[in-house]
């Protein structure tokens, strides 16, 4: 049964258990990540054999962002997130670029297993910190410091159960993200030490990347999920998916300083208007929200939040087993703990292939 499938029988129950069990919650942009549910975005389906994806998303995190609001640079100094440290860091912007792999296998219509493959390009510009009081002459445009780095990040190995319903439209994901990806930042007394990282001119050059900001987080994290999918009308398929990622072991890095990710967890809903065969317009809504980074390298009054997002795409299918998406992402609702920079809009395209 693909996601596809026309049934005239709508099942309430399963979807009324997942709003029940699954957190309706979102992500903090310390970290932030595309949030887009691609599974949705092709098409569930419990046929057997292999399928490829390869997606990219591009995210612009350049609005600087508290509580649930906009925030200005004297904020920043003048109302730091931190008071005892007497000033704050302003930020200017982070460009993050993904590209992920996704290799699928399907045993036959119960079982399944994924592995994601993802690489990481980031370019951060912050203005350093500043004691109080603020001083604008410090936010200068030619005050700026750039960094970037890029690489492998962090691959998962999912697993997948959906034999809970003669319908195969109800299932389950269990599994665990390795430390595959650089990670670094700061030790507590300032020193660099980590993933390598490129600096070009700018006064705080020499001034480590964040480890939130790395390819990498250094930690194993297990991922528990579910998702369910199902013909609302004749033209219309519905479906929602959630998933819950926690950290259960980290590095010590070279300086024997640690960082521990806050808690991920993850609610996505999503009609798709199924009247053509070849393409298939679909909105999705997509919340996240991660707890409280802890650690020496981590920034734990600007690591956590809530966000939301609206999604509207396309999928089009140009032979049998290829299909092509792009949807673009708009943020309606984020609740951020201290600073934080956030994007106006993401974009991801991706093509998915069956084998």
């Amino acid at each position: 049964m693909t996601f596809s499938h026309r049934s005239k029988a709508v099942t309430a129950l399963p979807l009324a258990l997942l709003l029940f069990v699954l957190p309706i919650t979102a992500q903090a942009c310390a970290t932030c990540g595309c949030s887009l549910s691609t599974d949705a975005a092709t098409g569930y389906s419990a046929q057997a054999g292999w399928r490829i994806n390869l997606d990219y998303t591009y995210l612009d995190q350049n609005q600087l962002r508290s509580g649930g609001g906009t925030a200005s640079p004297e904020q920043v100094v003048n109302q730091p997130s931190n008071p005892s440290l007497g000033g704050g860091e302003i930020e200017h912007g982070t460009t993050n670029q993904y590209v992920n792999l996704t290799a699928a296998y399907r045993f036959n219509a119960d079982w399944g297993v994924s592995l994601l493959v993802p690489y990481v390009k980031r370019d951060h510009s912050t203005y350093g910190g500043q004691m109080q009081p603020y001083t604008p002459a410090e936010s200068a445009p030619d005050q700026l410091s750039h960094a970037n780095v890029s690489g492998l990040g962090d691959i998962k190995l999912l697993g997948s159960y959906q034999g809970f319903l003669p319908t195969h439209n109800l299932g389950v994901q269990f599994g665990v993200k390795l430390p595959t990806g650089n990670y670094g930042g700061q030790t507590a007394n300032g020193a660099f030490v980590g993933a390598p990282v490129r600096f070009s001119n700018g006064p705080g050059t020499g001034a480590a990347l964040d480890t939130s900001l790395q390819a990498g987080t250094g930690s194993t994290d297990l991922i528990v999920g579910a998702y369910y999918y199902q013909p609302i009308s004749q033209d219309f398929d519905a479906f929602i998916n959630g998933q819950f990622q926690s950290a259960v072991a980290e590095k010590l890095n070279a300086a024997g300083a640690d960082y521990r990710p806050g808690n991920l967890a993850s609610l996505s809903f999503g009609v798709r208007y199924e009247a053509h065969a070849n393409w298939v317009p679909q909105l999705q809504l997509n919340l996240q929200q991660r707890s409280v980074d802890r650690g020496a390298l981590a920034t734990p009054a600007d690591s956590a939040g809530t966000v939301a997002y609206l999604s509207p795409g396309v999928s089009a299918r140009l032979t049998r087993n290829l299909q092509l998406y792009a949807f673009v992402q708009v943020p309606v609702y984020s609740r951020l703990a201290g600073y934080q920079l956030f994007p106006r809009w993401t974009g991801t395209v991706g093509i998915s292939m069956g084998l």
